[in-house]
């Protein structure tokens, strides 16, 4: 049965909300916002709940979970892959989403490296050889910069009708706060780690000594590691088994980013023509379409522009203009728009990467647009 499903019989009555699982996994996401980890593993993913919930943290590029139980991943392991609107509008950071069969009691090399390691409700359901070995794999072999704990308070459990002895049937043990905290403080004094110590799940009024609910631990490493001690010891042989994998399109790919910055540029220049197209017909207007009249002002000046689009065109050289049924848009001027210039950084990345992809001028200064459809629906 689902964890945090099994939770939920037993704290019903008191009604935690948001649901005491939602709480936990809101607390690693405040601290995501405030760390900013760039790789973040959950040991115990279980049904990759906090993954999905992760996956939307702009500063996150790799996300990895962990659990000895393949067939709980796998039934909703489908919601970690991109959709159809990650392909559409590829984020600008990297993402890369991986799942692992294995035990926490196991080193292997694909997790190392990361900032912030999660194990919400795990400890508990580690039998005593594996809970034993547990502090050397995180802490010594890991060895992030953050680890936060998660297991539940037994403190709180006589709160709780219908627990008798434990609140899940697969847990070996269920700590008070002191001994939590006894272990937690020898485990951070051993690898060199601070820890504070706080949880989710306020007690009912009256009723605070108990403590929360859940109790949580978060450590941080005290020193950075330095490449010796990093590389000391480190086994080489992988031992998991990689049940899952997505790589989401990014920016940081140049082929996501050529369709991108191709796509910027077309409908950026179909502003300008169209801002362009707009003054003429009103000149046409004006001047009764007397082509003696409309061949003075066959090139536009800055004002047959929007407010918004005048300031971008800040030079002669830049203003779009019209010849037969072409209209040219400079380089210049597109590359000026704070979306394409973001996208590009610089003018040099922006020639390269239309090249062959956008309709440009004989010397490759302008995209030509052709406004023959546009005088047949005028």
């Amino acid at each position: 049965m689902d964890k945090n499903c099994q939770e939920e019989q037993f704290t019903g009555i008191i009604k935690f909300k948001p649901p005491l699982y939602e709480q936990r996994y809101q607390f690693i996401k405040d601290l995501v916002e405030k760390y900013k980890p760039k790789k973040v593993a959950d040991l115990g993913c279980a049904d990759c709940s906090l993954l999905w919930m992760l996956k939307f943290c702009s500063c996150i590029e790799v996300l990895a979970g962990l659990d000895v139980c393949a067939s709980v991943m796998k039934e909703k392991m489908h919601r970690l892959s991109p959709l159809p609107g990650d392909y559409l509008q590829p984020a600008e950071r990297s993402l890369t989403v991986t799942l692992h069969h294995g035990s926490v009691a196991h080193k292997d090399p694909c997790m190392l490296g990361f900032d912030l390691v999660t194990c919400i409700e795990l400890i508990e359901h580690l039998e005593h050889s594996e809970l034993k070995k547990f502090p050397e794999v995180v802490f010594g072999f890991m060895a992030p910069s953050i680890v936060v704990i998660s297991t539940p308070n037994s403190e709180f459990n006589p709160l709780l009708p219908g627990v008798t002895l434990f609140r899940h049937p697969d847990h070996k043990f269920e700590w008070n706060r002191t001994q939590f905290q006894s272990w937690a403080l020898e485990t951070a004094r051993r690898y060199d780690y601070s820890v504070e110590f706080t949880g989710v799940g306020h007690p009912p009024t009256g009723m605070e000594n108990v403590g929360f609910c859940t109790q949580i631990g978060v450590f941080v490493r005290k020193y950075p590691q330095t490449s010796e001690s990093s590389q000391s010891e480190k086994p080489t042989e992988a031992v998991y088994e990689t049940v899952f994998k997505a790589v989401y399109p990014s920016l940081k790919d140049e082929k996501y980013l050529q369709n991108a910055v191709v796509g910027e540029v077309i409908f950026t220049a179909q502003i300008i023509k169209q801002s362009l197209m707009d003054y003429l017909m009103s000149e046409h207007k004006e001047y009764n379409d007397d082509p003696t009249e409309r061949k003075c002002k066959f090139q536009p000046s800055m004002n047959c522009f929007s407010e918004d689009l005048g300031k971008l065109v800040v030079e002669k050289s830049m203003e779009p203009f019209v010849n037969g049924n072409v209209v040219y848009v400079p380089l210049k001027t597109i590359f000026s728009f704070p979306k394409v210039n973001r996208l590009c950084g610089t003018f040099e990345k922006l020639c390269k990467l239309i090249a062959g992809k956008v309709t440009l001028s004989s010397d490759g200064s302008a995209v030509m647009i052709n406004t023959e459809h546009e005088n047949e629906e005028n």
